[in-house]
C-alpha cells in the first residue's frame, strides 16, 4: 500500500511539472491571456498583451468619440466629444496585470490563479484622465459666450451734480468649479455613452452702490492742453477720443487701458486722416491726434496720483505740454497708457473739448489727500541735440513745383519730476520718468517730374545745393514757366494758369504742410 501511494505521488508530482512545464512553455512562447479575464465587458481570453491593448484602445477611441452636452447659462448648450477634452486612458497598467494571472508565484498558487478564473471572472475597470487645460479652454472660448455678465452702476455727470445709473447681475460660468464637475464625471460617473451634464453657474455681482457712489464729488486732477493749431481732421480726432473716453467710471482696482477706449482707429468709430509720427516722419493717419487725448489725460491722472501702469513718450517731440510730460499711443508698436485706480473709492473721468479748441480732463474721486498737500511737476530737459543737415528727397511721379515740407525737429533728453509739498513746504521730489526725443533733420519732397529736359537739369542742379529754400524758389520759378497762359493773356516766357491754378489736364502740385504744427504719434 505504501508503495501504491508512493507511485501515485510520484504520478502526481510528474503531472505537476508537466503542467507546470506546459503552462510556462504556453506563457513564455504564447504570452495567452487566461480565459475568464475582462476589461469591463470585453473578455482578453486567448488574446496577447498587445491583441488585448489594442483591443481596450480602440474602445477607448471609439467611445471618446461620443457626444457630450455641456450647459451653460441660460440653458445655452455646447456639443463636444471626450476627445475635444483631452479624455484619455489612464490606468493602462491593468492590461500587463491581465497577461500576468496564472503565470506568477510557485506551481501551486499559478494552477489555482487558472481554477479560480473558472468560477469567477477577473473584471478590470477602466480609468480615464481629463487634460484639465483643454477643459478650461473650451469652458472659455465656447461656453463664456453664453455668460451675462454683470452691469456694474456708473456715474453720470450732468450740470454740477452726478446721477448714478443702477447696474444689473448676470450669470456666469464658474470655470475653476466646472472642470473639477467635468473631471469628476469622467473618472466616477460616465457610462461609457453621450451624456449632459450642467455646468456650474454663479451669480455675478454688481458693483457699486448708491452709497459707495456718492462718495465721488472731489476733483482730484484737471489738466487742459489747447489743439488750436490743428486742423479740421485732427481736431475732429481730438474731440473723438475726448468723448470716447468722457464718463468712465473706474471702481478701486479696475485698470484703464487708454488704447481699447479709443480703438478701433476707423472711420466708423469717428476717426479722419491727419498727421501721425512714423518712423521720423510726418504721414498721415486714421486718427492722428489722438495722442493729444492721451497725453491730456495723462497729466491728469498725474495730479490726482493715480497709479500709472504703462507709459511711453512720442518718438519725437510734441509741442502741447513740457518735455516728458506727453504719453504716446500707438497700435504698430503696442503703446499703451494705462493707469489703475488705486484710490478707496470709484473715480470718474469727465473730458470736454471746447469751440475754441481746447481739451480737458477732470477727475472725479473721494479726496483723502491733506488739505495742505499739493503736488506740481517739472519737467527737466537733460540734453538737445540739433539738426545739422537737411535732407530732400525727389519724387519724379510729381510735376516740377511740387514741393513738401516737413519741418526739423530737436532732439531731447528730458525727465519729469513729481514735486510735494505739505503746507507749502516742499517735502519730496521723485522722478516719474525720463524720456528721449529723436532728432529729426528739415526735408523736402520734391516733384522732378518734367518733359522739359532743361527744366529737369535747372531743378537737379538747385537739389545737389541741398539747401530747401533755395530749391523751393527754383521749383515755384520752374513751375509757373511751365504753367499754360490765362486765356487771352499773353504774358512773356512761360504764362502761369488763371490765380495759379494749374491748367486743364494738368497733375496739381501737392500741397505743403505747415512746419511747426503739432503732430502726433500714428495712432496704428
Amino acid at each position: 500500500m505504501k508503495r501504491f501511494f508512493k507511485g501515485a505521488i510520484c504520478l502526481f508530482a510528474v503531472f505537476l511539472v508537466f503542467s507546470s512545464t506546459k503552462m510556462q512553455v504556453r506563457a513564455e512562447e504564447e504570452s495567452r491571456i487566461l480565459t475568464g479575464v475582462y476589461v469591463e465587458d470585453m473578455s482578453l481570453g486567448g488574446k496577447t498583451k498587445q491583441e488585448a491593448r489594442s483591443m481596450v484602445e480602440d474602445y477607448v477611441d471609439s467611445i471618446c468619440g461620443m457626444m457630450i452636452t455641456l450647459v451653460a447659462v441660460d440653458g445655452n448648450e455646447v456639443q463636444i466629444t471626450p476627445a475635444d477634452l483631452g479624455v484619455y486612458w489612464s490606468n493602462e497598467e491593468i492590461i500587463e496585470e491581465a497577461a500576468g494571472i496564472g503565470l506568477s508565484g510557485n506551481v501551486v498558487q499559478r494552477y489555482k490563479a487558472a481554477k479560480d478564473l473558472q468560477f469567477q471572472n477577473k473584471v478590470f475597470e477602466l480609468e480615464f484622465g481629463v487634460d484639465e487645460s483643454l477643459v478650461r479652454q473650451i469652458l472659455t472660448e465656447q461656453c463664456s459666450v453664453y455668460n451675462l455678465e454683470a452691469v456694474d452702476a456708473t456715474l453720470l455727470r450732468e450740470g454740477d451734480h452726478f446721477v448714478v445709473n443702477g447696474g444689473q447681475t448676470g450669470q456666469v460660468v464658474d470655470e475653476d468649479a466646472s472642470v473639477q464637475l467635468i473631471c469628476d464625471f469622467f473618472n466616477h460617473n460616465w457610462n461609457r455613452d453621450d451624456a449632459s451634464l450642467d455646468l456650474v453657474v454663479k451669480v455675478d455681482e454688481v458693483r457699486g452702490t448708491e452709497e459707495e457712489l456718492a462718495k465721488v464729488k472731489d476733483v482730484l486732477g484737471t489738466f487742459t492742453t489747447s489743439y488750436s493749431t490743428s486742423g479740421p481732421s485732427r481736431s475732429a480726432n481730438v474731440r473723438n477720443g475726448c468723448e470716447l473716453i468722457n464718463g468712465t467710471t473706474l471702481y478701486p482696482g479696475d485698470e484703464f487701458s487708454t488704447y481699447e477706449a479709443v480703438s478701433p482707429f476707423s472711420e466708423a468709430n469717428g476717426y479722419f486722416m491727419a498727421g501721425s509720427y512714423l518712423n521720423g516722419q510726418v504721414v498721415d493717419s486714421l486718427g492722428g491726434g489722438i495722442c493729444q487725448v492721451s497725453t491730456t489725460l495723462y497729466n491728469a491722472v498725474l495730479l490726482s496720483e493715480l497709479e500709472v501702469t504703462e507709459r511711453h513718450n512720442h518718438s519725437m517731440i510734441v509741442t502741447y505740454v513740457d518735455p516728458s510730460a506727453d504719453a504716446a499711443i500707438a497700435e504698430s508698436s503696442g503703446k499703451d497708457f494705462k493707469f489703475i485706480n488705486n484710490t478707496e473709492a470709484p473715480i470718474y473721468i469727465e473730458g470736454i473739448t471746447t469751440d475754441d479748441k481746447h481739451i480737458t480732463f477732470t477727475i472725479y474721486g473721494m479726496e483723502s489727500r491733506d488739505s495742505g498737500h499739493q503736488v506740481r511737476y517739472e519737467s527737466e530737459v537733460v540734453s538737445k541735440t540739433y539738426p545739422d543737415s537737411e535732407v530732400i528727397y525727389t519724387n519724379a511721379s510729381l510735376p516740377i513745383g511740387s514741393v513738401s515740407v516737413q519741418s526739423a525737429h530737436i532732439g531731447y533728453k528730458a525727465n519729469l519730476w513729481k514735486v510735494v509739498t505739505e503746507n507749502g513746504t516742499e517735502v519730496s521730489r521723485e522722478m516719474i520718468n525720463s524720456s528721449s526725443y529723436k532728432v529729426t533733420p528739415r526735408t523736402a519732397t520734391i516733384g522732378v517730374g518734367t518733359a522739359d529736359p532743361a527744366a529737369y537739369e535747372e531743378i537737379m542742379a538747385a537739389i545737389a545745393t541741398n539747401n530747401i529754400d533755395h530749391v523751393r524758389n527754383v521749383a515755384t520759378a520752374l513751375a509757373a514757366a511751365a504753367a499754360p497762359p490765362a486765356e487771352g493773356t499773353p504774358v512773356e516766357g512761360a504764362p502761369a494758369s488763371a490765380e495759379g491754378a494749374p491748367a486743364e489736364g494738368a497733375p496739381a502740385p501737392a500741397p505743403a504742410p505747415v512746419e511747426g504744427a503739432p503732430i502726433e504719434e500714428p495712432a496704428q
